[in-house]
């Protein structure tokens, strides 16, 4: 008697969106509209798009009748981009999640099939990003990221990353020796658009919730490479990025001030939770004052 083998198939990758939205209406509409028109025309996959709202001031009852296709979370406060993230992240059940800010936009170029693909022949690849773009068609640099050491973060605010762009030895803040043109491997990435790899996520853990605003990113990624796994640059793959429509140059002064000192504060706070134990105290303390100048401390 022959037995046939029985090949076990394998399982459809699935992807979530995942958009966290707070008092971003026209940013929001902006967004879904272009990622309806463009990558969920056709997907390859399956794929589910959730708006997290993270207790907004602004009621997005128009929105959510305009836009039934999306799952819509409503958070009983905010607690930050982390923690915000988190409370869906930890509910997911699909192969993939795309992280995208609010105040991104689709193109014909944002096909994130080709990134599902990608991340599926590259099982060591833990977070994948895609080009962002300004609205100058210019490279977010914030989405390219070296490991922000100390020695790095010196020569990007004294400079010399600008001067030499194409030293290893000065350009390590951005990796700005790379060519955008190619995919590669990076230290970080940009929580403004990334796709993670969902069953790392019991070995690397979930976003830093230490972290209101900014550099959750930077750990999350630190901590994927540290458990083995890489972060990739794919250029094949773009959105837009309408940055500085809220936060740090935002025209809302009090807006701006409050997310300005959350931008600094949490460099501290990264520098504690990674450096601050094989470096001098002095070290700390120098850092606390530039930190405390670019404030506007003095």
């Amino acid at each position: 008697m022959i037995q046939k083998k029985t090949e076990k198939r394998a399982k459809k990758p699935s992807l979530a969106i995942l958009i966290l939205n707070y008092n971003s209406f026209f940013w929001l509409k902006n967004l879904l509209e272009s990622l309806k028109s463009t990558y969920l025309l056709k997907p390859k996959y399956p794929v589910k798009v959730i708006v997290a709202d993270n207790h907004s001031d602004q009621p997005l009852t128009t929105l959510k009748r305009q836009h039934k296709w999306v799952e819509w979370i409503d958070l009983p406060e905010n607690n930050g981009f982390a923690a915000g993230n988190n409370a869906v992240l930890k509910s997911l059940n699909t192969t993939y999640c795309l992280l995208l800010n609010s105040d991104t936009q689709c193109t014909t170029h944002s096909n994130f099939d080709i990134l599902v693909d990608f991340m599926e022949k590259n099982k060591q690849v833990g977070i994948c990003t895609p080009r962002v773009n300004l609205t100058t068609g210019k490279l977010d640099l914030a989405s390219h990221r070296g490991e922000p050491t100390p020695w790095a973060s010196f020569t990007h605010f004294a400079g010399l990353e600008r001067l030499f762009p194409k030293s290893p030895t000065f350009g390590q803040y951005h990796q700005t020796w790379a060519n955008f043109d190619t995919i590669h491997q990076i230290d970080a990435c940009s929580g403004a658009a990334m796709m993670v790899r969902l069953d790392a996520l019991p070995q690397v853990g979930y976003l830093d919730e230490q972290f209101f605003m900014y550099a959750e990113d930077l750990d999350w990624c630190k901590r994927f490479r540290e458990a083995g796994y890489s972060i990739v640059y794919h250029p094949g793959v773009s959105v837009i990025h309408h940055k500085y429509k809220s936060g740090i140059k935002s025209s809302t002064s009090r807006t701006a001030l409050k997310t300005k000192f959350y931008f600094y504060d949490t460099m501290l706070a990264y520098y504690d939770k990674h450096y601050r134990a094989n470096h001098p105290e002095w070290l700390r303390t120098m850092i606390r004052i530039v930190l405390f100048i670019k404030k506007g401390g003095f």
